[in-house]
């Protein structure tokens, strides 16, 4: 069976809400993701067979956002299109699948990646087709009804982010540690330029002239182990996660384009790396700290691997403890997790995120002259998902 490569890829900075990037819409982000992606790649627009790209918020955003995304960037008008929505694990999930469908000989050249703009997610008044006879009518933030929030228990996604780091012992100062730790290490990746090889600048116009976005609004200079422990509970009045140890709500996009390793050699096109093996996993509603790790094991499993072979790893960081619990279940050294920060600093625009720690892993891997990683994110609804990639030069 083929073999799947990554031959190029980018993302957009991620901004906060109401920040820099959010005059622009989600299908604008990830069109400005692909069409750096394939510019890095050396892929003709026309090789492009398919898009698959994720995104949550889809309300408001017109019919299959991937298929607008692929029109933006001069894709034929024969390239086929899909959206996914697996909630945060949607832009990894779309690399899953890109890669199963050139394994099975369906396609040989796929962008695949995810977006978010959280900024512009809409509200909903439910009762307006139908009307109202009497009384008031609510606004709902869908922001947080259809992103935030576990549509089987009916509450937000922090309060089961609380819920098991209780059971599991997991502490404040442990989660609020890991948060500062996200911080000072994306301030030093951003200070150091190792973000600029993956993220692509967005112009944003205004009447002020244009102005150019580069780097993550996210990361704070001026937290420290202080500040944080002085944050109240955000979700459960007597619990552990903050605003603080938990990622902001952001805008961005990510995505790359995966290929048919053959095709892309006979063509002497150089990759970023290539995908060994992938996972998904379910379990319990509450226990989305739990299927970092499951899926992990399942995509190690499928490509031969054990946890001891993996030189670094990308968990996202939906909570410092979803980061805490999964490292630990897995057994992995610290020292090779997020090792340019995570989601807390740098943001989790929601579908981009699955996608954005694949990209990261990809080249800092390259950095450090090759090896084996592994990407793992939980998603909304108790579910998770993974993948094994290796980048040439390594062991």
């Amino acid at each position: 069976m083929t073999r799947s490569v990554i031959l190029g890829g980018a993302r957009t900075p991620f901004g906060k809400l109401g920040g820099a990037l959010a005059s622009k819409t989600a299908v604008e982000l990830g069109a400005a993701a692909l069409e750096a992606a394939l510019c890095r790649s050396g892929v003709d627009r026309t090789d492009v067979e398919h898009v698959i790209l994720g995104q949550v918020l889809q309300g408001g955003a017109g019919q299959n956002p991937a298929r607008q995304v692929g029109f933006k960037v001069g894709l034929d008008k024969t390239t086929t299109s899909e959206t996914v929505n697996c909630v945060c694990g949607s832009g990894m999930r779309a690399i899953t699948l890109a890669d199963t469908l050139i394994r099975l000989g369906d396609h040989q050249v796929v962008g695949a990646g995810g977006m978010e703009s959280m900024s512009n997610a809409p509200f909903l008044l439910r009762k307006a087709r139908s009307g109202y006879r009497a009384g008031n009518g609510v606004l709902e933030d869908m922001m947080i009804g259809d992103g935030l929030t576990c549509a089987v228990a009916g509450c937000h996604m922090g309060i089961h982010g609380s819920n098991v780091a209780a059971e599991e012992g997991v502490g404040r100062e442990d989660q609020d540690a890991w948060a500062l730790r996200s911080h000072q290490r994306a301030i030093a990746a951003t200070d150091s330029g190792r973000f600029t090889e993956e993220i692509i600048p967005v112009t944003i116009e205004n009447k002020k002239g244009d102005q150019v976005i580069d780097a993550d609004e996210g990361p704070r200079r001026d937290t420290s182990a202080e500040a944080l422990a002085k944050l109240r509970p955000a979700f459960d009045p007597g619990g552990t996660v903050t605003a603080g140890n938990a990622p902001g709500v952001n805008d961005g996009g990510a995505a790359m384009i995966v290929a048919d390793e053959e095709w892309a050699r006979e063509r002497g096109l150089p990759s970023l790396g290539r995908i060994l093996g992938h996972g998904t996993a379910a379990w319990d509603v509450p226990y989305l700290a739990f299927t970092p790790e499951m899926a992990a094991r399942k995509a190690l499993d499928r490509a031969g691997l054990s946890v001891e072979d993996i030189d670094l790893v990308e968990i996202n960081e939906a909570f410092a403890n979803v980061a805490l619990i999964a490292r630990g279940r897995l057994g992995v050294d610290v020292e090779k997790v997020n090792v340019n920060g995570g989601a807390i600093a740098l943001g989790h625009p929601l579908a981009a995120s699955g996608a954005r720690v694949v990209l990261t892993l990809l080249y800092e891997l390259r950095r450090r002259g090759g090896g084996i990683g592994l990407a793992a994110i939980c998603s909304g609804g108790g579910q998770g998902d993974a993948l094994v990639v290796q980048v040439d030069g390594g062991r």
